[in-house]
């Protein structure tokens, strides 16, 4: 599996207060199957001149030292569209290697004209992976699909099929409609991962899916590569209820 969002940088923002809770939580990814993470710390458009490029290299030099033998580690932001046309082609922005940037709009909602910002970046040459759309208020299934269609990939974040209510109701109605081109983690230093998910697709017969979702889209994005399409998935009460079950579990471990 690739996870293409995650807050485990070390005492750098909201996520992984230390050396120590990220290699924890890298040790844990290692064993449920996961390659590569890319390590993706709250960074504002507006703020992009200023970025700590120097600071955060160190940090992570000094995880990556901390985890021989765990998963592959590259670098990248979480980069809040604060403000519109920010140039976000200067160097380092990018997950890795790749022409892509994870996104996310500011937590009031969609901004009126979001979808033109998502596409102004897509014209500047980057691909835009929008982070976690089921979070933000005005956000419907019509306007991811309208995203994608101008070229913007879209990240779910696992946890959130499980977060009931308009957030989850809008996760689960993304897959179902065959919207989401990757999952990630969005780990925080806690016990959220990709493998519960993974496996509740694979005893749904979406083993496919789940491939798609967790490891090649992710993989096709950091390589610079178009994402494949992922069929919708049918989700069910009983399932939803065999996908707690499954993520209860990981947490007991």
């Amino acid at each position: 599996m690739i996870d293409i969002h995650t807050h485990l940088l070390p005492g750098v923002d909201d996520g992984s207060p230390s050396v120590d809770v990220s290699v924890e939580v890298l040790g844990r990814f290692a064993s449920e199957g996961v390659e590569t993470v890319v390590c993706t710390p709250h960074l504002r458009a507006s703020q992009v001149a200023d970025a700590p490029h120097a600071a955060y290299a160190a940090i992570f030099d000094t995880l990556t030292a901390a985890t021989p033998g765990g998963p592959t580690l590259q670098r990248g932001w979480e980069i809040m569209l604060d403000v519109p046309g920010v140039d976000l082609t200067i160097p380092g922005l990018t997950l890795g290697s790749s022409s892509a940037v994870l996104v996310e709009f500011p937590r009031t909602g969609v901004p009126a004209r979001g979808g033109d910002e998502l596409f102004r970046l897509r014209m500047a040459g980057l691909v835009p992976v929008l982070a976690h759309p089921e979070r933000y208020w005005g956000c419907t299934s019509a306007l991811v699909r309208s995203w994608r269609q101008s070229g913007t990939v879209i990240q779910v974040d696992s946890a959130a099929l499980l977060a009931g209510g308009r957030m989850g109701q809008l996760a689960l109605a993304l897959l179902e409609e065959g919207l989401v081109d990757c999952l990630a983690s969005d780990n925080h230093g806690d016990r959220r991962s990709l493998s519960a998910i993974r496996d509740w697709l694979g005893e749904q017969g979406a083993a496919e899916h789940a491939t798609l979702l967790t490891d090649i889209n992710p993989r096709r994005v950091l390589g610079n590569l178009s994402v494949l399409p992922v069929p919708p998935v049918r989700v069910g009460h009983g399932l939803l209820a065999r996908l707690r079950e499954l993520v209860r579990g990981r947490r007991r471990q």
